[in-house]
Order: C-alpha cells, then structure tokens, then sequence
C-alpha cells in the first residue's frame, strides 16, 4: 500500500507541458508527441545543487590573502638564501685552494684552508705593491703576452679586474659619469676609462673616453665625447658600479652634480654642486 501511495504521488508531480499550443488548439496531431513532462521538486531540492555565493567569496578571499603572504615570504627569504648560499660557495671555493695540502697532512679543519687563502691573498698584496713584485709581474705578462690563447683571456680577466682595482692610477673606470643619451632629456651612467686628442684642420679637440654599460660590466658602448657635455655626479666608482649591477635599484634618491655642464645645442643649465 505505502508503495502504491508513493508511485500515485510521483504521478501527480508530473505535469504535461506542452510544446506547441497552437497545434493542440488547433486539434492536429497525437497529445503523447506534444507534450514534456516537467517534475516539480522542493525550492530546496532545486537550490542543492548551487553552493552558497558567501562561502566562495569567503574562499577566494583566503586564497588570495595565503598567496599573497606567501609570495610576500619568498621576496624576503629569497635574497637571504642567495646571499648564504652565494657565502657558502666562496668559503668552499677558497678553502679548496690549501685544503687538500692540510687533508694530506692529516689536519681536517674546516675553515683553515679558507684562513690561509685569504692569508696569501694579503700577502700577494702586500708584495706586489713594493718594487721587486712589480718587476717580477711585468717579467710575467711580458711572458703571458707571447702566448697566443692566453694572452687575450689574461688581457680580458687584468681588464675586469682593473675596474675595481683601490689603486686609482692603474683603475680602468678613472670616474662615474653622466651623459646626455642616447637623445636630449635622457641620461645614462657611464665611466671615464681615458682620455684622447683629436687632431683636425681646426686644431686639437681633448675628448674623453666614456664607457657605458648595456650588459653589466662586461659589454657596453664607448663615447668620445668633449669634457663639456660629461656630467660629474656625486658618485663613487663603487656606488655606480652597484647600480648597474643591480639594474638601477640601488640608485640614491638625489643624485647631485659636482660639475655642470651644457650639453649640445646648448640645451639644459649648468648645474653647479653644493
């Protein structure tokens, strides 16, 4: 009986729905082909199937705050971890160099192959700087020199290495600049590297030579250009060193001119430092 109940029941909450009512006022063709049938549940058994608009907006809102503290932690963590491990290498890469000298001898101190490089680096210093260790390294490039292959990878690295030499008679970078590049209203950071005499039917013209980075260090344009049109900023060979290494994130806030200059055409004011 209560299976009865229930099968006469569903047969009530189905209703015919027809699809064309005009055939059917008009009397033509079979009813059983016109009609649909449409089951009519609970407004609850209809609004199960949508989740609640507040629970995904709720969601969405801790997905993207858990995305942005993390994306916030990896900024943080990121420089520190590059800085360690970038440590770690050079500590491992120079106390390799007297290391195996002490393993073979029986003494395994971490950090004792490191202390002795760093040792003979001073040192080296300290001896190069007098007389007799000048002579004897002029004596060796002289060598160097003569070799095919070697003598452009040693002239290479002696360049790069010039760059950030304390010694400003033999530095390759003599001063940072700035110059007007590569058109009026824009400027770009360069370096003094030399200076050269241009010789003309108007007499001779002093010119600098200035290199300007587009790749780091190692790859840029040179510039002749007169002391007139070259910027002196207030910025040490080191500091725009940095900046170009870091992209232009490590550039101060107020750069100021220590020497002003008009640039071509006549275009801009001198600019006089403090």
């Amino acid at each position: 009986m209560a299976a009865r109940e229930r099968d006469r029941d569903r047969e009530l909450l189905i209703i015919p729905v027809t699809t064309d009512p005009v055939g059917i006022s008009a009397g033509g063709g079979d009813d059983s082909e016109l009609t649909t049938p449409v089951i009519i549940g609970s407004p609850s058994a209809r609004g199960h199937h949508h989740p609640s608009t507040g629970i995904e907006g709720f969601s969405r809102v801790i997905r993207s705050w858990t995305w942005k503290k993390f994306m916030t932690g990896c900024v943080i963590l990121l420089p520190i971890a590059i800085t360690f491990y970038t440590t770690w290498w050079f500590i491992r890469f120079v106390d390799g160099f007297f290391s195996p000298i002490y393993i073979h001898l029986g003494i395994n101190v971490f950090g004792l192959g490191f202390a002795t490089s760093i040792t003979f680096i001073f040192l080296v210093g300290v001896f190069m700087s007098s007389w007799l260790g000048a002579s004897l390294l002029g004596l060796g490039e002289f060598f160097i020199k003569k070799m095919p292959l070697v003598c452009h990878i040693y002239s290479a690295s002696k360049q790069i290495s010039a760059a950030i030499s304390p010694d400003q008679s033999s530095r390759a970078f003599k001063e940072a600049v700035i110059i007007r590049h590569p058109r009026i209203g824009e400027y770009a950071l360069g370096f003094i590297t030399s200076t050269v005499t241009l010789r003309n039917a108007n007499g001779d013209q002093e010119l600098t030579c200035v290199y300007v980075p587009t790749n780091h260090l190692y790859l840029g344009d040179i510039f002749l250009m007169s002391h007139a049109d070259v910027i002196i900023p207030d910025l040490s060979v080191r500091e725009a060193i940095e900046i170009v290494l870091s992209g232009g994130m490590s550039v101060p806030q107020i750069i100021s001119a220590v020497e002003g200059v008009v640039g071509p055409g006549k275009h801009g004011n001198v600019v006089k430092g403090p």
